[in-house]
């Protein structure tokens, strides 16, 4: 079992309180020397020219020229500004940063056109800390009072996800211009600040600066309306945009439409797109792509005859829209369509290709994909990053390992494997196949890892059941500067759920209040599942209550959450209140209900769930519904029930199905069926370790010691081990793991036989038929003494004061004899003594269990 790391620290991860830079020449000198020696600077020539040869508005062509400008021995301050900032509009930050460091060793100073350029040449390399010595350069020089200056460093820090540094920067700033308040709206609005985005706005309508709002001001707003689905706050935006004259600017219409579509209001972005006179591809795009939904088929029809009624469907971007658009509608009969536009085309593209891949990847057709990729390179179209993208999402899709490979080979041969976006695609490919470390070589590889990579890898951890690795990661991840958004958050809190951590869940959770993340359903659900699964019902409930409650998925999470601790009553009002809110239950929230009547022995009341999903509610009954109601029939001891569930069922029943019915059989002592339901389930799945667990068990409980042995040899000759069982418990943010059967902490041991002697006195007598062995009483009676639970229950009461609940999780299912002594220990101990194993939570209070002793 693994352990979670010491408490994740994931409060404050301030700027000022960083360990304090190197010396700025000293740091730039080693960014610049890492640089060179990995190939990524480029070379320079020896010949020299002038700066004045050099075009202001120099383009790519003229890169060669400039790179040139090193070996002049004579410039003056212009001279380096110019060669600096147009390495920087050309996104060449290691050059800029480079010369700007040669820029040091002279007797010129940096000015205030100098500082913003390496400023955002520090933001290109994701390098927070470079940036921070440049802003300690302005507080030295007195430059920091520049408003170019401050401009750079609001914006900088905007980038980082750093928005109170941000703030305090503009608010220390002696003047502020246009962009002044357009980088702070943009960066509050990019860190998800969308209402302190608004409040900064309408300030500076009001404010002494007398400034009047631009395009870039109403484009960096509109897209906090269509986050927001404010459409009220849009159209102030647009009625503005006519104040002022920007109406007819192409951003601001394209950006309007956006929101609108957005938003759901189609007929609104219609209009603004026929009232565009200037309209481009962009906003052509656009609104086929918004409606690239079943629901909007309709509307991409009328669009597409529009578009030949007009005689612009030949144009290759609005055939490649309506291709994306048609293969995206989440509806595979519309795949053909996309077909259709594409094979009309005259001059068929890359793009066009990569469009109709792309829509056929997405949309889980993944051998149809492979089929098209293959076919464009056989026409001699060599794939970008976008193609390979695709393939490698097809590839991923059907676990073809081997061909992912393959396309991995041809990136490397091919230089593309600098690409960030071909580098994310292979990071998803590896994890999606279940090969971390390979997801790793390449994540560490990655040049400049973007937020795509960050997140990929910390989710594959927790995907593959690495929580240590994920949780570490992101601390990593935090500590490099880089804010964490809700993907990442998401992934985070389910390594805390695996790894049953309560302190860190809390800290998690703290860090997305500070943050603002809670507004996501995903981070919310999240939150409530990683409190419920660390035994705090309660605090579920809390973080429900203060939700919007306005997503299905919030109130599924709570069922589930009281389903698990037993509660099924509390789990059918939640069910109902949903209901009385107009919020229609959907596939999963059939399964937490059914879950929770399956847990609190509610067999009645989950029937009747059970037969209404299709009748009144219009969810068909899956895989995974039909497994929640064999396990309940089976628990209920309704065997003929469940078997003439299996017989009906559309699909052919798994493994988990028959694994739990054979486990009802055996506490229910079923043999006949049991030995059937064994047989079924190990021709199923022969190759997992529980399964021949479960049928060894079986045979043990009727003492068909024969039998045990031919399962155990079977195991042997695979090479299958069974589990060890583990509790652990978490005291004062440390975790303290318990094998079954460990010998080595006789103050445990001894903790336990004087609880033993306590629960004596209240009835207790060891129930050695939990005990699966062939031994004597007294053996099988030693043995129940080093259950893992009890030894974690003894050392929670050895290390905590009196009156503390003690939260303890095992990997296995408790046994019946563990069961009745803890019961009795939180009894004579006055103790409340909460116990997850890996089916459900087991309350202990007064010598009584949440359970009803029905499990």
């Amino acid at each position: 079992m693994m352990l979670p790391p010491p408490s994740l620290h994931v409060g404050d991860h301030h700027p000022s309180r960083r360990q304090h830079p190197n010396p700025l020449s000293q740091r730039i000198n080693r960014l610049c020397q890492l640089k060179i020696l990995t190939g990524a600077s480029h070379s320079h020539h020896t010949e020299t020219t002038k700066a004045t040869d050099i075009p202001l508005h120099a383009g790519n062509k003229d890169i060669e020229i400039r790179r040139r400008l090193h070996r002049l021995e004579d410039k003056n301050l212009y001279q380096w500004n110019t060669i600096i900032s147009r390495y920087t509009k050309n996104d060449l930050w290691y050059d800029a940063i480079l010369v700007f460091y040669q820029l040091l060793q002279t007797d010129h100073k940096p000015d205030n056109f100098t500082l913003p350029c390496v400023i955002k040449a520090c933001v290109g390399i994701s390098n927070l800390g470079c940036g921070l010595v440049i802003q300690g350069m302005a507080v030295k020089t007195g430059l920091i009072s520049d408003v170019f200056v401050g401009n750079a460093l609001v914006s900088m820090f905007g980038k980082f996800g750093f928005i109170e540094d941000a703030v305090k920067v503009f608010d220390k700033m002696p003047q502020r211009n246009l962009v002044t308040w357009n980088s702070l709206i943009s960066g509050l609005s990019d860190n998800g600040f969308y209402r302190e985005s608004v409040d900064l706005f309408m300030e500076l309508l009001v404010s002494e600066d007398s400034l009047v709002p631009d395009v870039a001001t109403l484009v960096t707003l509109l897209p906090v309306c269509a986050a927001e689905k404010d459409v009220l706050l849009g159209k102030m935006v647009q009625s503005l945009a006519v104040k002022l004259g920007l109406y007819q600017d192409l951003m601001v219409q394209n950006a309007l439409m956006d929101m609108y579509l957005k938003c759901g209001y189609m007929l609104e972005a219609g209009t603004v797109l026929d009232k565009n006179e200037n309209k481009n591809v962009v906003s052509w795009n656009s609104i086929i792509l918004a409606c690239s939904h079943r629901l909007h088929l309709l509307k991409v029809k009328e669009l597409h005859g529009y578009s030949i009624r007009h005689g612009i469907e030949s144009d290759q971007f609005v055939s490649n829209a309506f291709t994306a658009a048609y293969a995206k509608c989440e509806c595979r009969s519309t795949l053909c369509l996309a077909e259709n536009v594409f094979n009309v085309m005259k001059d068929m593209t890359l793009s066009s290709w990569n469009a109709l891949i792309s829509g056929y990847a997405q949309n889980g057709n993944s051998l149809k994909a492979i089929d098209l990729f293959v076919k464009m390179t056989s026409l001699g179209f060599k794939p970008d990053w976008y193609s390979i993208g695709s393939l490698l999402l097809a590839c991923a899709e059907l676990k073809l390992l081997q061909n992912g490979k393959e396309t991995h080979g041809y990136v490397i041969r091919n230089g593309l494997e600098t690409d960030l976006h071909i580098g994310n695609s292979l990071l998803s490919f590896y994890i999606q196949c279940e090969k971390p470390l390979s997801a790793k070589i390449i994540f560490d590889g990655l040049e400049n890892k973007n937020l795509v990579s960050w997140n990929a890898m910390i989710t594959g951890y927790s995907q593959n059941k690495q929580p240590n690795e994920a949780l570490n990661l992101f601390r990593t991840m935090v500590y490099s500067g880089i804010q964490p958004y809700e993907i990442a958050i998401t992934s985070v809190l389910s390594a805390c759920t695996q790894l049953s951590v309560l302190r860190l869940g809390q800290s998690v959770h703290c860090f997305t209040l500070k943050k603002n993340l809670t507004r996501d359903i995903l981070v919310n659900s999240s939150i409530i599942d990683v409190y419920a699964k660390t035994g705090c019902i309660k605090a579920s409930q809390n973080v429900f209550n203060q939700s919007g409650k306005n997503h299905i998925g919030l109130w599924t999470v709570l069922i589930a959450a009281y389903g698990i601790h037993g509660n099924g009553k509390e789990a059918m009002k939640l069910f109902y209140e949903m209901q009385s809110l107009n919020m229609k239950p959907d596939h999963f929230t059939f399964i937490a209900i059914l879950m929770a009547c399956n847990h609190g022995g509610l067999v009645k009341e989950g029937l009747n769930f059970f037969n209404e999903m299709h009748t009144i509610h219009g969810v068909k009954p899956k895989l995974e519904h039909c497994a929640c109601l064999i396990d309940m029939l089976g628990h209920a001891r309704r065997f003929d029930d469940a078997m003439m569930l299996i017989n009906d069922m559309p699909e052919e029943p798994d493994a988990r199905i028959w694994s739990s019915l054979l486990s009802s059989c055996r506490v229910h002592g079923n043999m006949e069926l049991g030995k059937k339901v064994a047989d079924k389930l190990l021709q199923l799945d022969p190759n997992k370790a529980e399964n021949y667990v479960l049928s060894s068990n079986l045979f043990a409980s009727f003492s068909k010691w024969d039998d045990v042995r031919i399962m155990r040899e079977r195991m042997k000759k695979l090479g299958l081990k069974k589990d060890v069982g583990c509790s652990w418990i978490e005291l004062e943010g440390k975790v303290y793991n318990f094998f079954a059967g460990d010998k080595i902490l006789p103050d445990i041991h001894d903790m336990w036989r004087k609880l033993e002697n306590d629960i004596t006195r209240h009835g207790y007598k060891p129930d050695t038929k939990c005990v699966l062995h062939e031994l004597t009483e007294d053996e099988k009676v030693d043995i129940l003494r080093s259950h893992s639970e009890k030894l974690a229950v003894s050392f929670g009461l050895l290390r905590s004061c009196k009156g503390v609940t003690l939260r303890i999780f095992k990997n296995l299912r408790i046994c019946e004899d563990c069961h009745n002594a803890i019961k009795l220990v939180s009894k004579a101990v006055d103790r409340e003594i909460i116990v997850r194993d890996n089916k459900r939570f087991h309350h202990f209070r007064y010598g009584h269990c949440s359970c009803r002793d029905y499990w």
